[in-house]
Protein backbone atom coordinates (compact mmCIF):
# COMPACT_ATOMS: atom_id res chain seq x y z
CA UNK A 1 0.00 0.00 0.00
CA UNK A 2 1.05 3.32 -0.88
CA UNK A 3 -1.41 5.42 -0.19
CA UNK A 4 -4.45 5.05 2.15
CA UNK A 5 -7.90 5.52 0.19
CA UNK A 6 -10.81 6.38 2.35
CA UNK A 7 -14.56 6.17 2.42
CA UNK A 8 -16.30 7.73 5.14
CA UNK A 9 -19.55 6.03 7.08
CA UNK A 10 -21.73 8.88 7.95
CA UNK A 11 -20.20 12.36 6.35
CA UNK A 12 -22.47 14.20 9.07
CA UNK A 13 -21.47 17.21 11.43
CA UNK A 14 -18.49 15.89 13.08
CA UNK A 15 -16.73 15.15 9.42
CA UNK A 16 -17.77 18.25 8.17
CA UNK A 17 -14.97 20.21 10.03
CA UNK A 18 -13.46 18.16 11.96
CA UNK A 19 -11.91 15.14 10.15
CA UNK A 20 -13.26 15.28 6.76
CA UNK A 21 -11.07 17.67 5.13
CA UNK A 22 -8.08 16.29 6.87
CA UNK A 23 -8.10 12.91 4.95
CA UNK A 24 -7.68 15.22 1.34
CA UNK A 25 -5.17 17.59 2.96
CA UNK A 26 -2.86 14.59 5.02
CA UNK A 27 0.14 13.20 2.92
CA UNK A 28 -0.41 9.70 1.29
CA UNK A 29 -4.14 10.15 2.05
CA UNK A 30 -6.87 10.38 -0.40
CA UNK A 31 -10.35 10.84 0.25
CA UNK A 32 -12.57 8.77 -2.65
CA UNK A 33 -16.22 8.02 -1.07
CA UNK A 34 -18.59 9.15 1.53
CA UNK A 35 -21.91 7.39 2.12
CA UNK A 36 -24.95 8.81 4.45
CA UNK A 37 -28.39 7.83 5.00
CA UNK A 38 -29.93 10.97 3.20
CA UNK A 39 -28.11 10.39 0.03
CA UNK A 40 -28.94 13.94 -1.17
CA UNK A 41 -26.67 15.07 2.07
CA UNK A 42 -24.29 12.84 1.13
CA UNK A 43 -24.05 13.84 -2.14
CA UNK A 44 -24.00 17.76 -0.83
CA UNK A 45 -21.22 16.67 1.73
CA UNK A 46 -19.23 15.26 -1.70
CA UNK A 47 -19.92 18.47 -3.73
CA UNK A 48 -18.73 20.93 -0.99
CA UNK A 49 -15.52 18.78 -0.66
CA UNK A 50 -14.81 17.88 -3.71
CA UNK A 51 -15.15 14.08 -3.01
CA UNK A 52 -15.63 11.69 -5.59
CA UNK A 53 -18.53 9.23 -4.73
CA UNK A 54 -21.55 10.01 -3.10
CA UNK A 55 -23.87 7.27 -1.35
CA UNK A 56 -26.67 6.49 0.60
CA UNK A 57 -25.40 2.44 0.91
CA UNK A 58 -22.62 1.61 2.96
CA UNK A 59 -21.81 -1.44 1.05
CA UNK A 60 -21.11 0.56 -2.02
CA UNK A 61 -18.12 1.77 0.50
CA UNK A 62 -17.29 -1.86 1.36
CA UNK A 63 -17.24 -3.27 -2.46
CA UNK A 64 -15.37 -0.65 -3.60
CA UNK A 65 -11.80 -2.43 -4.66
CA UNK A 66 -9.74 0.82 -4.69
CA UNK A 67 -10.84 1.75 -1.33
CA UNK A 68 -8.60 0.19 0.97
CA UNK A 69 -9.52 2.05 4.61
CA UNK A 70 -12.98 3.32 6.21
CA UNK A 71 -13.62 6.13 8.72
CA UNK A 72 -16.67 4.77 10.51
CA UNK A 73 -18.28 8.45 11.81
CA UNK A 74 -21.65 7.21 12.32
CA UNK A 75 -23.52 7.55 15.95
CA UNK A 76 -21.91 4.63 18.33
CA UNK A 77 -25.42 2.30 18.06
CA UNK A 78 -23.28 1.42 14.63
CA UNK A 79 -20.05 0.92 15.49
CA UNK A 80 -20.43 -2.37 15.88
CA UNK A 81 -21.94 -3.54 12.90
CA UNK A 82 -19.99 -0.83 10.34
CA UNK A 83 -16.19 -2.24 12.24
CA UNK A 84 -16.83 -6.03 11.51
CA UNK A 85 -18.11 -5.52 7.89
CA UNK A 86 -15.24 -2.63 7.19
CA UNK A 87 -12.89 -5.88 8.74
CA UNK A 88 -14.40 -8.57 6.91
CA UNK A 89 -14.00 -6.76 3.40
CA UNK A 90 -10.67 -6.15 4.37
CA UNK A 91 -10.72 -2.43 4.66
CA UNK A 92 -7.99 -1.03 7.33
CA UNK A 93 -10.50 1.15 10.00
CA UNK A 94 -10.32 4.68 11.56
CA UNK A 95 -13.34 4.54 14.11
CA UNK A 96 -14.57 7.47 15.81
CA UNK A 97 -15.36 7.42 19.71
CA UNK A 98 -16.70 6.24 22.45
CA UNK A 99 -15.89 3.08 20.22
CA UNK A 100 -19.47 1.17 20.50
CA UNK A 101 -22.35 1.47 23.07
CA UNK A 102 -20.82 -1.29 25.68
CA UNK A 103 -17.65 -2.59 26.44
CA UNK A 104 -19.20 -6.25 25.44
CA UNK A 105 -19.18 -4.59 21.77
CA UNK A 106 -15.81 -2.82 22.22
CA UNK A 107 -14.35 -6.60 22.85
CA UNK A 108 -16.01 -8.19 20.04
CA UNK A 109 -14.35 -5.48 17.63
CA UNK A 110 -11.34 -6.55 19.50
CA UNK A 111 -11.58 -9.80 18.42
CA UNK A 112 -12.56 -9.19 15.30
CA UNK A 113 -9.28 -7.02 14.85
CA UNK A 114 -7.20 -10.03 16.32
CA UNK A 115 -8.32 -12.50 13.62
CA UNK A 116 -8.37 -9.78 10.79
CA UNK A 117 -5.51 -9.04 8.70
CA UNK A 118 -6.58 -5.27 9.10
CA UNK A 119 -5.94 -2.77 11.32
CA UNK A 120 -8.06 -0.24 13.41
CA UNK A 121 -7.00 2.63 14.89
CA UNK A 122 -9.48 4.51 17.81
CA UNK A 123 -10.45 8.34 17.34
CA UNK A 124 -8.62 9.49 20.63
CA UNK A 125 -7.64 12.32 18.65
CA UNK A 126 -6.32 14.74 21.51
CA UNK A 127 -3.53 12.21 22.12
CA UNK A 128 -1.98 14.33 19.04
CA UNK A 129 -2.63 17.45 19.90
CA UNK A 130 -0.04 19.48 20.40
CA UNK A 131 -1.41 21.01 23.92
CA UNK A 132 -1.85 17.35 25.37
CA UNK A 133 1.69 15.98 24.16
CA UNK A 134 3.19 19.10 25.91
CA UNK A 135 1.84 17.39 28.72
CA UNK A 136 2.91 14.20 28.61
CA UNK A 137 6.06 15.50 27.44
CA UNK A 138 6.11 17.65 31.38
CA UNK A 139 5.37 14.66 33.05
CA UNK A 140 7.61 12.74 31.26
CA UNK A 141 10.60 14.74 32.14
CA UNK A 142 9.33 15.58 35.91
CA UNK A 143 8.21 18.96 35.45
CA UNK A 144 6.32 18.23 38.67
CA UNK A 145 8.07 16.10 40.22
CA UNK A 146 6.37 12.69 41.06
CA UNK A 147 2.58 12.68 39.93
CA UNK A 148 0.52 12.20 43.03
CA UNK A 149 -3.32 12.79 41.42
CA UNK A 150 -5.39 14.15 38.85
CA UNK A 151 -8.57 15.76 39.11
CA UNK A 152 -11.38 16.81 36.35
CA UNK A 153 -14.25 19.03 36.76
CA UNK A 154 -16.68 19.36 33.59
CA UNK A 155 -19.43 21.42 35.03
CA UNK A 156 -21.61 22.12 32.32
CA UNK A 157 -24.97 23.51 30.94
CA UNK A 158 -27.57 21.29 29.14
CA UNK A 159 -26.65 23.25 26.51
CA UNK A 160 -23.21 23.64 26.03
CA UNK A 161 -20.63 24.80 23.12
CA UNK A 162 -18.49 21.96 23.96
CA UNK A 163 -21.41 19.69 22.51
CA UNK A 164 -22.13 19.19 19.20
CA UNK A 165 -25.28 20.63 18.16
CA UNK A 166 -26.87 18.29 16.03
CA UNK A 167 -30.31 17.97 13.81
CA UNK A 168 -31.64 15.09 16.20
CA UNK A 169 -29.92 15.16 19.56
CA UNK A 170 -28.98 11.39 19.59
CA UNK A 171 -26.53 12.15 22.48
CA UNK A 172 -29.44 11.61 24.60
CA UNK A 173 -30.73 8.49 23.29
CA UNK A 174 -28.95 5.96 25.31
CA UNK A 175 -29.73 2.89 22.48
CA UNK A 176 -28.00 5.48 19.75
CA UNK A 177 -24.87 7.06 21.98
CA UNK A 178 -24.64 4.32 25.00
CA UNK A 179 -24.69 7.10 28.01
CA UNK A 180 -25.61 10.83 27.31
CA UNK A 181 -23.50 13.39 27.11
CA UNK A 182 -21.42 12.01 29.46
CA UNK A 183 -20.55 8.92 27.09
CA UNK A 184 -19.90 12.05 24.19
CA UNK A 185 -17.42 13.69 26.44
CA UNK A 186 -15.81 11.85 28.80
CA UNK A 187 -14.17 8.95 26.46
CA UNK A 188 -11.27 11.94 25.31
CA UNK A 189 -10.59 12.54 29.18
CA UNK A 190 -10.59 9.41 30.32
CA UNK A 191 -8.11 8.33 27.44
CA UNK A 192 -5.99 11.09 28.28
CA UNK A 193 -5.74 9.84 31.79
CA UNK A 194 -4.96 6.33 30.54
CA UNK A 195 -2.75 7.50 28.13
CA UNK A 196 -0.99 9.63 30.69
CA UNK A 197 -0.79 7.67 33.54
CA UNK A 198 -1.00 3.95 32.36
CA UNK A 199 -3.02 0.91 33.53
CA UNK A 200 -6.16 0.64 35.60
CA UNK A 201 -6.26 -0.57 38.49
CA UNK A 202 -9.26 -0.06 39.96
CA UNK A 203 -12.45 2.03 39.17
CA UNK A 204 -15.37 3.40 40.92
CA UNK A 205 -18.50 5.68 40.39
CA UNK A 206 -21.65 6.64 41.02
CA UNK A 207 -24.09 8.74 38.47
CA UNK A 208 -27.44 10.03 39.23
CA UNK A 209 -30.08 11.18 35.88
CA UNK A 210 -32.59 14.44 36.32
CA UNK A 211 -36.10 14.69 35.65
CA UNK A 212 -36.99 11.17 34.52
CA UNK A 213 -34.24 11.57 31.75
CA UNK A 214 -33.02 8.39 30.39
CA UNK A 215 -29.16 8.96 30.82
CA UNK A 216 -26.70 10.26 33.57
CA UNK A 217 -26.26 13.78 34.03
CA UNK A 218 -23.74 13.67 36.94
CA UNK A 219 -21.53 10.93 36.61
CA UNK A 220 -18.65 11.15 40.19
CA UNK A 221 -16.18 8.63 39.89
CA UNK A 222 -12.96 8.16 41.23
CA UNK A 223 -9.37 5.68 39.70
CA UNK A 224 -6.19 4.23 40.61
CA UNK A 225 -3.63 3.36 38.35
CA UNK A 226 -1.17 0.85 38.86
CA UNK A 227 1.12 3.48 38.46
CA UNK A 228 0.00 4.58 41.99
CA UNK A 229 -1.54 7.56 40.59
CA UNK A 230 -5.18 8.96 42.07
CA UNK A 231 -8.12 9.81 40.13
CA UNK A 232 -10.82 11.80 40.78
CA UNK A 233 -13.24 13.39 38.05
CA UNK A 234 -17.39 14.94 38.05
CA UNK A 235 -19.19 15.53 35.09
CA UNK A 236 -22.15 17.65 35.54
CA UNK A 237 -24.24 18.58 32.19
CA UNK A 238 -27.19 20.87 34.51
CA UNK A 239 -24.46 23.42 35.63
CA UNK A 240 -25.59 27.12 36.08
CA UNK A 241 -23.46 29.47 33.19
CA UNK A 242 -22.03 31.01 36.36
CA UNK A 243 -20.66 27.64 37.85
CA UNK A 244 -19.66 26.37 34.13
CA UNK A 245 -16.22 24.94 34.22
CA UNK A 246 -14.03 22.51 32.70
CA UNK A 247 -10.87 21.51 33.42
CA UNK A 248 -8.18 18.90 34.56
CA UNK A 249 -5.44 19.50 37.24
CA UNK A 250 -2.36 16.83 37.78
CA UNK A 251 -0.69 17.32 41.38
CA UNK A 252 2.73 15.99 41.75
CA UNK A 253 5.46 16.39 44.33
CA UNK A 254 7.20 19.26 42.88
CA UNK A 255 4.47 21.58 41.27
CA UNK A 256 1.04 21.36 39.02
CA UNK A 257 -0.01 21.09 35.57
CA UNK A 258 -3.62 23.12 34.91
CA UNK A 259 -5.21 22.82 31.42
CA UNK A 260 -8.75 22.64 29.49
CA UNK A 261 -9.84 19.90 27.35
CA UNK A 262 -11.35 22.89 25.22
CA UNK A 263 -8.61 25.19 25.07
CA UNK A 264 -4.87 25.15 23.59
CA UNK A 265 -3.07 26.34 26.72
CA UNK A 266 -0.90 24.36 29.57
CA UNK A 267 -0.48 25.96 32.73
CA UNK A 268 3.24 24.66 34.80
CA UNK A 269 3.65 25.66 38.57
CA UNK A 270 6.48 25.04 40.15
CA UNK A 271 8.70 26.32 42.79
CA UNK A 272 10.48 27.88 40.36
CA UNK A 273 7.60 30.03 39.01
CA UNK A 274 4.66 29.66 36.89
CA UNK A 275 4.78 28.57 33.26
CA UNK A 276 2.58 29.03 29.98
CA UNK A 277 2.62 26.89 26.84
CA UNK A 278 0.12 28.58 24.04
CA UNK A 279 -0.41 26.26 21.19
CA UNK A 280 -2.37 26.79 17.93
CA UNK A 281 -5.00 24.27 17.15
CA UNK A 282 -5.31 22.71 13.68
CA UNK A 283 -8.50 24.17 11.73
CA UNK A 284 -9.10 20.34 11.04
CA UNK A 285 -8.66 19.35 14.52
CA UNK A 286 -8.20 15.76 13.29
CA UNK A 287 -5.72 15.76 11.16
CA UNK A 288 -2.84 15.19 13.45
CA UNK A 289 -4.09 12.11 14.42
CA UNK A 290 -5.17 11.29 11.22
CA UNK A 291 -1.88 11.78 9.00
CA UNK A 292 -0.61 9.18 12.27
CA UNK A 293 -3.02 6.81 11.70
CA UNK A 294 -1.87 6.92 8.03
CA UNK A 295 1.31 6.68 8.97
CA UNK A 296 0.09 3.54 10.78
CA UNK A 297 -1.69 1.69 7.93
CA UNK A 298 1.29 1.95 5.33
CA UNK A 299 3.03 0.39 7.84
CA UNK A 300 5.46 3.46 9.12
CA UNK A 301 4.36 3.93 13.03
CA UNK A 302 2.91 2.21 16.03
CA UNK A 303 -0.55 2.22 16.16
CA UNK A 304 -1.72 6.14 17.84
CA UNK A 305 -4.74 4.47 19.67
CA UNK A 306 -5.12 0.42 19.57
CA UNK A 307 -8.23 -0.82 19.50
CA UNK A 308 -7.40 -2.21 23.20
CA UNK A 309 -7.06 1.03 24.33
CA UNK A 310 -10.76 2.21 23.36
CA UNK A 311 -12.16 -0.98 25.12
CA UNK A 312 -10.64 -0.21 28.20
CA UNK A 313 -11.92 2.85 28.22
CA UNK A 314 -15.17 2.03 27.53
CA UNK A 315 -15.07 -0.32 30.49
CA UNK A 316 -13.73 2.34 32.55
CA UNK A 317 -17.03 4.92 31.62
CA UNK A 318 -19.37 1.86 32.65
CA UNK A 319 -17.61 1.45 36.16
CA UNK A 320 -17.65 5.15 37.02
CA UNK A 321 -21.10 5.84 35.81
CA UNK A 322 -21.76 2.57 38.11
CA UNK A 323 -24.37 1.42 35.43
CA UNK A 324 -22.45 -1.32 34.25
CA UNK A 325 -19.97 -3.95 35.20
Amino acid sequence: MEKVKWGIIGCGDVAELKSGPAFQKTLNSELLAVMRRDGKKAKDFAKRHKVPIATDKADDLLKNKEINAIYIATPPSTHLDYALAALEAGKNVYLEKPMAITSEEAQKICKAVEKSNCKLTVAHYRRKLPAFMKVKALLKQGAIGKVLFADIQILQPSKSDIIADTDENWRLNPEVSGGGYFYDLAPHQIDLMYHYFGAFNAISGFSTSSNNSLVEDTVNGIITFQSSVQFRGIWNFTSSDENKKEECMIYGTAGSIRFSFYGDTVYLKTETGNEEFNFENPKHIQQPMIAAVVDFFLGNTENPCPAEDGFLVMQALEKLSGRRF
